[in-house]
């Protein structure tokens, strides 16, 4: 596609698992999400000048338009962009005003229903090959991925335990897995979590396949095996439960929880919005319909308040805090909230450095790295910021793939790439930190 403008003016069948554990997609209905995606699009903009960015903020929220990457604000910069997904009826309009006041687009998804069946078509035909293993390159249903932790569980129990933090708002159980070589002598920790944005479903993906290498090369690679006898990792497949099962069943897009608001209509809150740090300052919204609403108080949601809790209580031996999401291939570090320097900069500058390296050296996929409120977008009441002002000295945020060709639509075909690479970037963090960080 190009840039349109007004002229001047090993691992498939790992784990046995019974037929139960595979959902197959069937295309019972005729359209997927019942059609409500019909001809709506996915645009990128590209402004110029701080005019042109204030007229588009002012024109999305008259469209009510949702903001894909990135997800608060638009920038006026080098290189900046900012995505956005229109209905139908709002796209001519939108488009006519880009074209009126020359500022710069690119369609990335011309009709974001047919993107959407053309990938569930695909996901269902991936099912059906692996009925007798779970398959780590398709996604997985929230029901799948707990029936996973679970069979995990009873199989892997010298290097895993599958406990629960807490209940969703919807009361679902806030699964953690524990993986490591048990021991009695004090070990170190790194906690991991996916999901705490429901549409972005590599996320959830990752720590799958994270879990899933772990245990296979455990006895192979004397990397992965020095990680799980010196260190314990929490993983949290999925932060969100709620409103990840509901980005499956009603609506692929939704981002927030899904508690209720006794105000407004407009259910869930942005958990990486709801933390206290800066609680709702910049890049958060106080508007319950936002996609980046900060919550009525901080930890408002069970999910977050459970997670802070769980962090808390263990911060003394939690020695890392990894996020995954997406989309924008960025390694992140605080702060998100401020333009500042941290205090220990030399060696998370050191350890992202040499991550991106490492995940590059896979593909070639180029990933930029820095602290979040200058590489993305300055945001308050992260949980990244969260967990570093909390004691947690090395904090990191993934934004995996891609750039937005798919945005949060990435293929099944990817998930292995992308999968492959974040484990070399995971990896070389943690080496990094149990060798050169104190």
């Amino acid at each position: 596609m190009t840039f349109l403008r007004k002229p001047r003016s090993r691992t498939a069948a790992f784990l046995p698992l019974s037929l139960l554990f595979l959902k197959i997609l069937q295309p019972g209905h005729s359209h997927l999400y019942s059609n409500r995606y019909a001809g709506d699009k996915v645009i990128r903009l590209i402004p110029s000048t701080e005019e042109e960015a204030n007229a588009l903020k002012k024109m999305c929220h008259q469209l009510k338009v949702d903001l894909w990457q990135p997800s608060s604000i638009f920038h006026v910069s080098k290189g900046a962009v900012t995505d956005v997904h229109i209905p139908k009826n709002g796209s001519q309009v939108l488009l006519a005003f880009l074209q009126e006041a020359n500022i710069q687009y690119k369609i990335l998804i011309e009709d974001l229903q047919k993107t959407l069946e053309k990938a569930s078509s695909l996901r269902t035909q991936r099912n059906r090959r692996y009925l007798s293993g779970y398959n780590y390159e398709v996604y997985h249903s929230l029901e799948e991925i707990q029936n996973w932790m679970h069979h995990l569980n009873k199989t892997h129990s010298g290097l895993i335990h599958v406990f629960s933090i807490g209940k969703s708002y919807e009361g679902r159980s806030l699964f953690v897995l524990k993986l490591g070589r048990r021991s009695r002598t004090y070990k170190r920790a790194v906690w991991i979590d996916c999901g705490i944005h429901a549409r972005e479903w590599i996320g959830p993906a990752f720590c799958q396949w994270f879990v899933k290498e772990a245990l296979l090369t455990y006895r192979s690679d004397p990397i992965m095996r020095k990680m799980l006898n010196h260190l314990y990792f929490y993983i949290m497949p999925v932060f969100n439960v709620d409103g990840y099962h509901f980005s499956w069943t009603s609506d692929r897009f939704w981002r927030k929880t899904r508690s209720r608001n006794s105000r407004f209509r407009c259910r869930g809150v942005d958990a990486n919005r709801n933390w206290k740090v800066k609680w709702c300052d910049e890049g958060a919204s106080m508007h319950p319909c936002d996609d980046t609403y900060c919550g009525p108080f901080p930890e408002s949601e069970p999910e977050v308040k459970a997670v802070a809790t769980f962090l808390r209580k263990h911060r003394k031996h939690i020695r890392a805090y990894l996020s995954f999401h997406a989309y924008a291939q960025m390694l992140l570090y605080p702060y998100s909230y401020k333009y500042a320097t941290i205090p220990n900069f030399s060696c998370v500058e050191s350890a992202a450095y040499k991550a991106v390296n490492a995940l590059r050296s896979v593909y070639g996929v180029q990933y930029r790295y820095g602290p979040a409120s200058s590489t993305l977008y300055v945001s308050s009441g992260s949980s990244m910021d969260w967990a570093y002002k909390n004691g947690i000295p090395y904090t990191f945020a993934f934004e995996l793939r891609d750039t937005g060709h798919f945005g949060f639509l990435l293929p099944e075909m990817l998930i292995k790439p992308t999968c492959t690479e974040t484990m070399l970037a995971v990896k070389n963090i943690t080496i990094h930190l149990l060798k050169e960080c104190p």
